[in-house]
């Protein structure tokens, strides 16, 4: 059975590991051997489909910046961190001997761990492994400044592929990073990736999510003036006498989670993220989101009206790009981050209750769990020839 070594490096939110794990599932499904080696903080309900998860000591970003990181303590990282984590890794490369290392994002981001990774890339190509890149639709980080230089220089020496999850035909890697075009023949379009799990309940809680308004953060610790505005929105909304539901993000801050729920009017339910909030959206008369990459392809999965309110502190600009050009296509409705209200987004519930529900997303390659994985074998089968 052919081994593959995955390195997941997550700051802020759970994105990033909800992607991984929907990879890592494929991976399994094609008789891949996955081990997927977890940088950031611990996901409890992240589910790799029976795959090794190693934890490596954890860091995570300070603030949106991304400038500062922490390790588990709240204390800033040091070069001891990093080389800790780089013998560590270079010990389970050891052990395992894979024949494949597929790195997230790097080296289009996380340029800071460059020092733990570098030494793991090396050891790779010592051993004929495949250096793969897993790179999501849309890079942040625009422009042809050094960064991107440097980054087209890592992948030209070091990276035999770098999968972009996504489709060209709607979004091709070179719109938010224009010098692509120097590494075409290194990049992979996979198609989007899409958790294609059977559909679980809660607690055997099968009414939940019946034509109710479903107000959701993701897992991280972002999005609460969202979840605020929909309080203030559910009083305002011709759709207030609807059940309207709120999930908080894991990391949402406990008290922040108990102020929401004190203020909480009656029709209005505030909890944490719940395990079956795919079959939520499918009963659901409307979601009402950032725009993730992952809560975006289970919006389209389940067909549902939805808003999307893109994440857009700091220099954050991937979420409002992607869901522009959905919203081009007929798929979603955008309310900027930077106009968010209690009055806006009322208006803005009202008017897509009021819509048809969107249309389907045919034509748009949703295949990236399944292609990831051949494109891995492939890899592998070709080293080996």
């Amino acid at each position: 059975m052919s081994r593959v070594l995955f390195h997941v490096q997550h700051l802020l939110g759970v994105g990033h590991v909800a992607r991984a794990a929907s990879l890592t599932r494929g991976m399994t499904a094609a008789g891949l051997d996955a081990t997927v080696v977890i940088g950031g903080e611990p996901v409890p309900n992240a589910n790799f489909g029976g795959a090794e998860v190693v934890q490596l000591p954890w860091v995570r970003a300070a603030d949106t910046s991304f400038k500062t990181l922490l390790d588990s303590t709240g204390r800033p990282v040091d070069a001891g961190f990093f080389e800790r984590r780089r013998d560590l890794l270079l010990d389970l490369f050891a052990v395992r001997k894979p024949d494949a290392l597929l790195i997230e994002h790097y080296p289009f981001g996380r340029r800071k761990f460059g020092a733990e990774l570098e030494p793991l890339i090396a050891a790779a190509k010592a051993d004929s492994a495949p250096v793969l890149c897993s790179l999501r639709d849309v890079l942040v980080e625009k422009g042809e400044g050094k960064k991107s230089a440097k980054a087209i220089a890592i992948v030209l020496k070091s990276f035999d592929k770098v999968f972009v999850h996504g489709d060209p035909s709607v979004l091709g890697l070179e719109l938010t990073f224009p010098r692509a075009i120097e590494i075409a023949d290194r990049i992979a379009y996979t198609g989007y990736v899409v958790d294609r799990r059977p559909r679980t309940t809660s607690s055997g809680d099968t009414a939940a999510g019946h034509h109710e308004i479903i107000v959701s953060i993701g897992g991280g610790a972002v999005g609460l003036e969202l979840l605020r505005a929909a309080i203030g929105a559910k009083r305002l909304s011709a759709g207030g006498g609807r059940l309207w539901r709120l999930l908080a993000g894991a990391n949402l801050a406990e008290a922040d989670f108990q102020a929401l729920r004190a203020e909480a009017p009656n029709g209005l339910i505030v909890e944490r993220a719940r395990p079956d909030f795919r079959e939520l959206l499918k009963r659901a008369a409307l979601s009402v989101s950032q725009a993730g990459y992952n809560t975006l392809m289970d919006i389209l999965e389940a067909r549902c009206r939805n808003i999307l309110v893109p994440f857009a502190a700091g220099s954050e600009s991937e979420q409002m790009f992607r869901a522009r050009v959905f919203e081009e296509r007929r798929l979603v409705r955008v309310l900027d981050e930077r106009a968010l209200s209690p009055e806006t987004l009322a208006r803005a519930v009202d008017a897509a209750l009021a819509a048809p529900p969107p249309v389907e997303s045919g034509g748009i390659d949703l295949s990236g769990v399944e292609t990831t994985a051949r494109l891995i074998l492939a890899m592998i089968a070709t080293k080996r020839g």
